[in-house]
């Protein structure tokens, strides 16, 4: 590679340096090593006290009322594709730092990263949502389901538990 005053072309040293901390930067974040944030509102759910007893009235052990509906992320899973095409570019990038055994080093680091990153974005691509159901029992219990489409319920709602699932109580 041609050099200028000694130098590589920095403006590809720069690109170099810039997409690997990007990388590590993603992979952090994905991998949950840096910190986010975080819904408050599980913990103030269970705060809240729990009927200890079945209203005399109430003798259906498989009902309850809605407490809670959210839509939550969840990650896709990764097929390998990602961390080899990760992996090749990682280490094309690598490959363009440093001279002799820095570079073969800066290859094999470029390429360990891309990988992982590969990996992460694959899953992410891959994620979905779905819908997480909390449900407060007659028995003062708390039982949550996981819907794959928004359900047509309402926080409050009396439900009935059947075949795993909520539906509404008529």
């Amino acid at each position: 590679m041609e050099t200028r005053n000694g130098i590589l072309y920095p403006t590809m040293v720069i690109a170099a340096i810039t997409v690997i901390l990007f990388s590590v930067v993603g992979i952090a974040t994905m991998t949950g090593l840096l910190p986010s944030a975080i819904s408050k509102s599980d913990s103030a759910a269970a705060a809240k006290p729990a009927r200890s007893r079945v209203a005399a009235g109430n003798a259906c052990t498989h009902c309850g009322v809605v407490e809670s509906i959210r839509a939550v992320e969840v990650k896709g899973s990764g097929s390998g594709l990602g961390a080899a095409a990760g992996g090749v570019v990682g280490g094309m990038l690598g490959n363009q730092i440093g001279g002799g055994s820095g570079r073969t080093a800066m290859t094999i680091i470029g390429a360990a990263g891309g990988a992982l990153a590969g990996n992460e974005i694959e899953k992410n691509m891959n994620r979905s949502i779905r819908y997480q159901v909390r449900v407060r029992m007659n028995d003062g219990s708390y039982r949550t389901f996981y819907e794959a489409a928004q359900p047509a319920l309402a926080v409050g709602q009396k439900v009935r538990v059947v075949n795993g699932g909520v539906i509404a109580a008529g």
